[in-house]
């Protein structure tokens, strides 16, 4: 029965949406009141519809109901609790769903923050934004039901996939896709502002606080993803440049050129244009991430489903909203002129610069991922594109974004100078390149990444301290700071945690060491000035999966340090192995070990790392989540901040 009501209410949620997709518009276009408020009841219904229809899927899998086919597919009775709710979304039709929800979460609190918000406006955006949400809806009831039946009900089911048994990856889809569908927002902004025919300053000061939002969650969904492949898959790595991996990444980029233009617009007025493709190319390379992971035309260990049917319905649904989109762009084109005239060195220029860069990353990012596909289809090749060649070809374009990011920052709006600027860094820059050169000349045949990535870091932190300095006069700058607003603080703290995470990847890559061997009890071997040794190996039986443990000793100058338990884990009823690495966790390093099979002569094979800085890298991911979560905060870049009440777009831009 349970099941039943999911199903129906996702059916009704189904038909409201239509509903809300052509009243408000009709609405706003006629200029009558009820039906453009039509757009906030029904879009608060959506949610609550929606929000029901998972709430049953949820219960269905902590109950067990292995009626329900997908509980039967993805679960298990020995499964614990944890993982019992992490199978909602550890699958695709169940991830669908939690991606509807998402997608009308989000029309809720349009509708809940957006009073500010001129009427016309906020019914267009509620408007696009659930016919987002009634295209999706359709692909989940038609393609996708996760409330099909079985009967008669198995008395067990096949259980959840054990790569996903783990607290990393119980979070890190919600926040992934609160990020990907976050996006659809600024795109919904983007098109009832094109429909309305008015892009200015408001407009870049209302879409601010949803493109940061969606930013600061897929910053977070991004690191999560990293950090559980570090530590979960047992090779070490924290990125692979895997095509799902990219999906996530491509997007991230662009949200963070959005930001950085939308600035522009509320500012001086410029970049109008530009911003509006943002916006709108942003969302739709979350759409491109889904259409990858559930298409099965590129083979992924992230990928959920493999339905060549499903990748149509995306690529139709990606098709008719982007490609409407762009044509609503260019349609209006006249009315995204700019107005703010700025100097060659100034912000403005200095956030162009930032846009080019990563823009162009993102495209970098896009033809490495797609260039196999695009090859064995056009020209019948099978092609391979790495790591080597996306490290060869992305990493100079976040050196430059790191070496002008620091200068861009402090240049004033309008029209400045760069040596009044770079006088202010000097001190940065100083110590920035004498810690680069320390390392340089520490180091003894090998690459220049890890110094110049330290270098990169460091000068990132300083230049950021040095901006929050400036912004007070002599004598009271600690005062100063005290009173400055958080979204200054916000910008300071991302900035400087891009530098901690440079510098990170760039530590971690250079100095890294490994070693493989085999050892049998008693015996053990030295690391990077750490000694480790085998205590022995034990079968140990988890709660629904039978272990191999090993048991090291790390030690340093003789001393014990930790205890290290690498496992092997199988999980009998879904037939599938798993390697747990065991880490001894610091700031500076990470001794990571990773346990192997038996060898026919005795003993076990054993992998074990030293890895340098490696928790730099998430570190500062936080770092610039928290920077983002500091900057929305601040009431100046809440939703319709500055926009007490309800009017005409036209009357807030002018104020």
């Amino acid at each position: 029965m349970v099941a039943e009501l999911g199903h129906f209410t996702l059916i009704l949620g189904f038909i409201v949406a239509l509903f809300v997709t052509v009243v408000p518009l009709i609405g706003a276009y006629k200029r009558w009141p009820g039906w453009m408020g039509f757009a906030e009841n029904g879009s608060n219904a959506l949610f609550l519809l929606t929000a029901t229809s998972f709430g049953a899927l949820t219960y269905s899998f902590l109950v067990s109901d292995f009626s329900v086919k997908l509980v039967w597919l993805n679960s298990h009775t020995a499964k614990p609790l944890l993982y019992k709710l992490t199978g909602v979304w550890g699958n695709h039709e169940g991830s669908m769903l939690l991606w509807v929800l998402i997608l009308t979460l989000f029309g809720a609190m349009a509708v809940w923050f957006g009073n500010g918000l001129p009427p016309t406006l906020r019914a267009r955006i509620l408007a696009v934004q659930a016919s987002i949400t009634a295209a999706f809806m359709a692909f989940v009831l038609f393609t996708s039901n996760p409330f099909l039946r079985l009967d008669p009900a198995p008395l067990n089911g096949k259980d959840l996939n054990p790569l996903l048994q783990d607290p990393g990856l119980a979070f890190h889809p919600p926040f992934l896709y609160l990020g990907y569908v976050g996006l659809s927002m600024a795109f919904s902004f983007a098109v009832a502002a094109l429909i309305e025919g008015r892009v200015d300053a408001a407009w870049g000061r209302w879409v601010r606080p949803w493109t940061l939002a969606a930013w600061v969650f897929l910053t977070i969904g991004i690191g999560l993803g990293s950090w559980w492949a570090y530590y979960e898959l047992g090779w070490g790595g924290f990125w692979f440049w895997d095509p799902v991996e990219n999906a996530s990444f491509m997007p991230w980029l662009l949200a963070v050129a959005l930001l950085h233009s939308a600035i522009v617009v509320e500012k001086r007025e410029s970049l109008k244009s530009w911003t509006i493709l943002l916006a709108i190319i942003a969302f739709s390379f979350s759409l491109l991430g889904a259409f990858i992971t559930r298409s099965g035309i590129i083979t992924s260990v992230h990928a959920f489903a493999t339905d060549p049917e499903r990748g149509v319905f995306l690529l139709l649904i990606m098709g008719v909203f982007t490609g409407g989109a762009l044509v609503l762009y260019a349609a209006r084109a006249g009315v995204m002129e700019a107005k703010g005239v700025f100097g060659v060195v100034s912000r403005e220029s200095a956030l162009v610069v930032n846009n080019i860069l990563l823009a162009v990353s993102a495209f970098v990012v896009f033809i490495g991922t797609l260039w196999p596909l695009f090859s064995e289809m056009f020209f019948d090749r099978k092609l391979s594109v790495g790591e080597p060649w996306f490290n060869a070809s992305f990493t100079p374009l976040m050196v430059l974004l790191g070496l002008v990011l620091p200068l861009g920052a402090m240049l004033p709006w309008k029209r400045g100078k760069i040596g009044r600027v770079a006088l202010q860094l000097r001190l940065g820059f100083v110590l920035a390149l004498a810690l680069g050169a320390l390392f340089w000349a520490v180091q003894t045949g090998r690459s220049a990444l890890g110094p110049v990535g330290l270098f990169l870091g460091a000068w990132l932190i300083a230049g950021s301290v040095t901006d929050l300095l400036s912004r007070g006069r002599k004598g009271a700058r600690l005062r100063r700071l005290a009173t400055l607003p958080r979204a200054d603080w916000g910008k300071a703290v991302a900035h400087a945690g891009l530098g901690v995470t440079m510098a990170g990847i760039a530590g971690l890559l250079a100095w890294q060491q490994e070693d493989i061997r085999v050892l049998k009890d008693g015996e053990g071997f030295e690391l990077a000035g750490y000694q480790l040794v085998l205590n022995g190996v034990q079968q140990v039986e988890g709660p629904n999966y039978i272990s191999t443990m090993g048991d090291v000793t790390l030690l340093r100058n003789g001393r014990e340090i930790a205890t290290l338990n690498p496992e092997k884990r199988v999980y009998p009823v879904a037939g599938m192995p798993t390697t747990e690495a065991a880490i001894d966790i610091g700031f500076w390093r990470d001794v990571y070990v990773v346990v192997g099979d038996p060898q026919v002569g005795g003993g076990w094979a054993f992998r074990t790392y030293y890895k340098p800085l490696a928790n730099w890298i998430w570190g500062g991911a936080l770092l610039m989540a928290l920077g983002g979560a500091l900057s929305l905060s601040d009431r100046r870049y809440r939703v319709a901040a500055g926009a007490g009440r309800s009017q005409p777009l036209a009357g807030v831009a002018a104020e």
